[in-house]
């Protein structure tokens, strides 16, 4: 369903011309039905009481309402104006909810991948048009034919930092996407970036794709670039000379000397070195080429900037720089993420989407399971209270339908002060009649768990590596020299390391993907070793389903016990009969889990084992880690995956491993330190010779124009 604008309305006269309008329309067929109306601005004042009594009689005979039911009360008398708008609120509201689903439904069916819809809004309205802030009374999103939200408020404050978080599935994404394809509409004023496509793969130098984002001081250099050439040519027109002055005051107004020292600090950042930044985009993995786009968008600085899980495409320390840098932002952030350690980092507000809607909770995302926690014990108290009460009226001769009826009506305890006046503007806006028609629902907690099961010990080592010398040929460099170490079942270790180091080359080592070029790598000949990382997920066979995979590489496993480890691992029950290829990264990776945890492994090697799980399905697999009796060796960009399991850091760089024996927090200290020192000497490098080349320029025009004056 499009997204419904409105004019400037003055909602009298739309409740005279409604009302006009009835008899006329009222036994018209529905394909002639009027345009939606998303109800009435908040500040319209219902002051003319036979409008209103016609109004409710006209949307009575709409919708077979009884009439008497909009304007009288259960005792026959007449409603007051506050209760009839009360009772119209609640009527327009549920009318609204229905033609939604129903173009949803209509959208479905064509084959449209989504719906949306919003309240109505006033594009005239200056203070609308001129705020910072999100303020969407009520939207609808539907992806599929699957209702995604119904009803949901989104309130997002200008200038805070906001997480988006919920299980997979549930519409994070979807939600993001929206905003950024303008199907829920914003105020104009808002600029907004949503990073979700890597940039283009051509010749363009990667600091240069960055700086191509500021479109008006790229303008402004290729203007000034053709003028300087003419100038150089010969062209001594004042006109020239004037407009290079004007560039030259413009770039100088809005800071162009420290742009170019911004970009480079950001990709540096990110993990370009200075080599790297200059070179083509069309050199980088799409990976890294997701970098240049999250690079491009803290470069410009967007009103609202909007980022989907973007620690999934970064190292760790390329992670620990980001927490860091948007600590310090000053716009809007709205953030999708399953690292909860970052979320801790840098969100002020946690939004979760619960019940089809969004839920705001103050603070970062512990303080979130906290009070989520106390929310959901309450919530159930709440419902064993109801359910006594309708057992108690089942006892006394009600039917179970009419128990529930009246269980619905039960009031609630007796408001005052600000509760009152919020339930009252509740009422107002039609909110508080739909949560009391509805019965307190039995809390439902999503929860995953992983288990990798017991295995016999092996003697040690279980891996020893001796003096170890390698590199990938005579032409490439050396990657690791006379390296030693050893693994066994009881090591806990986390890889870590600059990009390029050897991280992931460690790992095929270990795995006898590629072999030493010198130097001993001995591997006890019982040891079963369970592998993850993305090529693993990508090799499932993307015709069959997750059971018929798995029974096929697991005989001894029947129909029933692979459904319900599959379940288990968080894979809904729908999608073990679905084919690989139509199932998520999130999905895929749980059947490489369950893969595993058959299995038996003796040693985990796990490469970035975090991207495409949700947080629960993270927190189950740390709870693994820390029962599993047998080795692991993790390369991850989660730092609460890092700490939750107490996992020992092996930094990779410069041609050796080397065991970090102060703990995590110093080493995510040292490293913005030693990052910090590196851009700050490059940073007063560049500024020296654009001072230079600024003094060259300028004395070359000032040449140009004295030339000129004698000449004339």
């Amino acid at each position: 369903m499009d997204v419904v604008e409105s004019e400037e309305i003055d909602y009298m006269d739309m409740v005279k011309s409604k009302v006009e309008d009835s008899k006329s329309k009222v036994h018209q067929d529905e394909a002639k039905e009027e345009e939606v109306f998303y109800g009435a601005p908040d500040d319209a004042a219902w002051t003319d009481k036979s409008a209103a009594i016609l109004l409710a009689e006209k949307m009575a005979l709409e919708t077979n309402e009884d009439s008497r039911e909009l304007t009288h009360g259960p005792d026959g008398k007449k409603l007051s104006n506050k209760e009839r708008k009360k009772k119209l609120k609640e009527l327009e509201q549920r009318r609204r909810q229905m033609e939604y689903e129903v173009a949803a439904a209509q959208a479905s069916a064509e084959g449209a991948q989504f719906a949306c819809s919003q309240t109505a809004f006033d594009s005239n309205d200056p203070t609308w048009n001129n705020s910072l802030d999100i303020k969407v009374p009520s939207f609808n999103i539907s992806a599929a034919g699957k209702v995604l939200f119904r009803d949901a408020t989104l309130n997002i404050s200008h200038g805070r930092r906001y997480g988006l978080v919920g299980p997979n599935g549930r519409g994070k994404s979807t939600l993001l996407k929206m905003i950024a394809s303008r199907d829920l509409v914003l105020p104009p004023r808002i600029d907004f970036l949503y990073v979700e496509q890597e940039v283009v793969a051509d010749d363009t130098p990667a600091v240069e794709a960055v700086l191509k984002a500021d479109k008006l001081r790229w303008n402004l250099l290729e203007e000034e670039k053709k003028l300087a050439a003419g100038v150089d040519a010969g062209d001594e027109n004042p006109r020239t000379f004037a407009r290079l002055q004007e560039i030259y005051d413009q770039l100088a107004a809005i800071g162009s000397d420290a742009a170019e020292s911004k970009a480079r600090k950001i990709l540096y950042g990110l993990g370009f070195d200075i080599e790297m930044q200059t070179k083509p985009t069309k050199m980088f993995s799409g990976g890294w080429r997701m970098r240049i786009s999250l690079a491009r968008a803290l470069f410009i600085e967007p009103t609202l900037l909007m980022l989907d899980e973007p620690t999934n495409h970064l190292d760790l320390n390329a992670v620990i720089w980001l927490d860091d840098y948007l600590q310090k932002w000053k716009k809007t952030l709205f953030i999708v993420s399953h690292d909860q350690d970052f979320l801790n980092s840098v969100t002020q507000e946690i939004l979760h989407i619960e019940e089809l809607k969004l839920v705001s909770y103050r603070g970062n995302y512990d303080s979130f399971k906290v009070l989520e926690a106390q929310k959901r014990k309450q919530q159930q108290v709440a419902w064993e209270k109801q359910q006594k009460q309708i057992a108690a009226l089942k006892r006394k001769g009600n039917s179970k339908t009419k128990a529930i009826e009246q269980a619905k009506k039960n009031p609630k305890r007796e408001l005052t002060g600000k509760a009152k006046k919020k339930r009252d503007s509740d009422i107002a806006a039609g909110a508080e009649a739909a949560e009391a028609a509805e019965l307190i629902k039995r809390p439902k907690e999503y929860t995953v768990s992983l288990e990798f099961a017991e295995v016999a010990p092996l003697g040690r080592p279980v891996i020893e590596v001796t003096e170890v010398h390698f590199r990938y040929g005579p032409k490439y460099p050396v990657i690791f020299d006379k390296i030693d170490f050893g693994i066994d079942m009881d090591s806990r270790i986390c890889v870590v390391g600059p990009n390029g180091a050897g991280k992931s080359t460690l790992l095929k080592l270990l795995t006898g993907e590629v072999r030493p070029t010198s130097g001993d790598l001995r591997i006890n000949p019982r040891l079963r070793m369970g592998i993850y990382n993305q090529h693993f997920v990508d090799r499932l066979p993307m015709n069959k389903t997750p059971v018929e995979h798995l029974r096929d590489r697991f005989e001894d496993e029947d129909y029933q016990s692979v459904r319900n480890r599959l379940g288990k691992y968080g894979l809904e029950g729908h999608a073990h009969e679905v084919t690989m290829r139509d199932l998520s990264g999130g999905q895929k990776a749980r059947v490489v889990f369950v893969e595993l945890s058959l299995q038996r492994p003796h040693v985990l090697l796990l490469d970035e084992p975090t991207n495409n799980l949700d947080i629960e399905t993270i927190d189950a697999l740390s709870e693994a880690i820390n029962v599993f009796n047998g080795g692991i060796v993790v390369v991850t960009h989660d730092a609460r995956l890092i700490e939750d399991c107490e996992l020992e850091l092996w930094v990779v760089e410069k041609e050796g491993v080397t065991k970090w024996t102060e703990g995590f927090e110093d080493y995510k200290t040292t490293l913005l330190e030693e990052m910090e020192r590196a851009m700050e000497k490059e940073a007063a490098e560049r500024a020296e010779k654009l001072a230079a080349a600024a003094e060259v320029r300028a004395k070359k025009l000032a040449a140009k124009m004295e030339a000129m004056k004698i000449s004339k």
